[in-house]
C-alpha cells in the first residue's frame, strides 16, 4: 500500500497511489516489497519523499536509482565507513571500512560498544528533549568504499522506549529526519478507518478474486470514510471532549445515531444489474431447504444407528 501524505485543517490525512497484489509467480514478501520500491519510486515527485517502516530492506532501497528514501531498520543494524582503514603494517591491506555500530548489544554475556557518533543534536518538542545521533558517508555492511552511500540516525525520544534508526540518502538535519518519518504515521489509519467504520474485519470471502478486492475496496472505503470525516464538522463525543479532532471515531459516533430510513437516497436507479436471474428460484423457493439424497451406505448406517 502507497500513499501520499498532505494536510486537511490540522488533519494529517493519507491519500491511497497504489495497492499491490502479490505476484502469483511469486507471492514472497521480499518480491512484493521490491515492486512496492519501483511502483513507488516513479511515482514519487521532485519534492517528495519516500519513507517505509522498518522491515524493507536498505540494500533493495539504494539499488534504486533517484530514489530518495527515509527508512527504519533494526536495532542490530550496522553499517561500514567509506573509507579503508589506515593499514597496520601487517597481514593483507584492508577490503572493507571501519564497521559502525549505532546502538550497544549484547553478545555471548559482553556488551559491544557503540561507535561514537559523528555528530550530535538536540531540541525540545512540547517539553521534552529529543536527542539525535548522526552517522555520515556511510555503506552497507556488505559493500566496499565507493558503493552507494547514507547516512544513519538514532533518535531518543523520551516518549518511547527504544530509540529509533533510521538510514536515508538525504542531505538533510536530524529534526528534519524526525518529521519525515512521524508523517508515515497517518498511513496506519486507512486500515484502522476500514475496520471500524464498515467492520471488514467481520467480513469473510472464499472466493480466488474475492480474496483481494474485499480488502482492497475496504482499504478504498476506510480512506474515503478519512477524508469524509477530515472534512465535517467535528462532533463532541460528551462533555468531556473539550478539543474534539475530526476524526473517524467521532464521525462513527453521529452515524450510529442517525436511522437508515432517514439517509437521503437520489432518485433513479443507481445502477443496473444486467445479469439473467429468471432461472433462479425467487422467495421462500429460494432458501428452502431439502433434504439431500442419502447414499447406500449412509441408508444402511442410518438403518443401523434405528436398529
Amino acid at each position: 500500500m502507497v500513499a501520499a501524505v498532505g494536510s486537511i485543517g490540522t488533519v494529517r490525512l493519507p491519500l491511497l497511489r497504489r495497492i499491490l497484489r502479490a505476484d502469483p509467480g511469486d507471492q514472497s514478501a521480499a518480491e512484493l516489497q521490491r515492486r512496492a520500491l519501483r511502483q513507488a519510486g516513479t511515482g514519487l515527485h521532485h519534492d517528495e519523499v519516500l519513507v517505509v517502516d522498518a522491515g524493507f530492506s536498505v540494500a533493495d532501497l539504494l539499488m534504486e536509482s533517484g530514489l530518495r528514501f527515509v527508512a527504519r531498520v533494526a536495532r542490530n543494524f550496522t553499517a561500514r565507513r567509506n573509507r579503508l582503514p589506515m593499514y597496520q603494517g601487517r597481514g593483507r591491506h584492508p577490503a572493507y571500512g571501519m564497521r559502525v555500530r549505532p546502538l550497544p548489544r549484547p553478545h555471548t554475556g559482553k556488551t559491544i560498544a557503540a561507535t561514537p557518533p559523528d555528530a550530535t543534536a538536540q531540541w525540545l518538542v512540547a517539553g521534552r528533549l529529543i536527542r539525535a545521533q548522526v552517522w555520515d558517508n556511510l555503506v552497507l555492511s556488505t559493500a566496499q568504499p565507493g558503493a552507494a552511500t547514507f547516512q544513519c540516525v538514532v533518535i531518543h525520544d523520551p516518549r518511547y522506549q527504544a530509540p529509533w534508526v533510521l538510514a536515508t540518502n538525504l542531505a538533510v538535519s536530524a529534526y528534519a529526519l524526525w518529521c519525515l518519518y512521524r508523517d508515515r504515521w497517518p498511513i496506519e489509519q486507512v486500515p484502522l478507518a476500514a475496520q471500524q467504520m464498515i467492520g471488514t474485519q467481520r467480513a469473510f470471502v472464499f472466493g480466488g478474486e474475492s480474496r483481494y478486492r474485499l480488502p482492497e475496496l475496504a482499504l478504498l472505503a476506510g480512506n474515503i470514510l478519512a477524508y469524509v470525516a477530515a472534512t465535517s464538522t467535528a462532533v463532541a463525543a460528551g462533555f468531556w471532549d473539550r478539543h474534539c479532532r475530526p476524526t473517524c471515531g467521532r464521525l462513527r459516533r453521529v452515524l450510529l445515531q442517525v436511522h437508515f430510513a432517514d439517509v437521503p437516497v437520489p432518485a433513479g436507479s443507481l445502477r443496473k444489474k444486467a445479469s439473467v436471474t429468471i432461472h433462479l428460484p425467487k422467495g421462500v423457493q429460494g432458501h428452502r431447504r431439502r433434504k439431500g439424497v442419502l447414499t447406500p451406505l449412509a441408508n444402511s448406517l442410518r438403518q443401523l444407528k434405528a436398529a
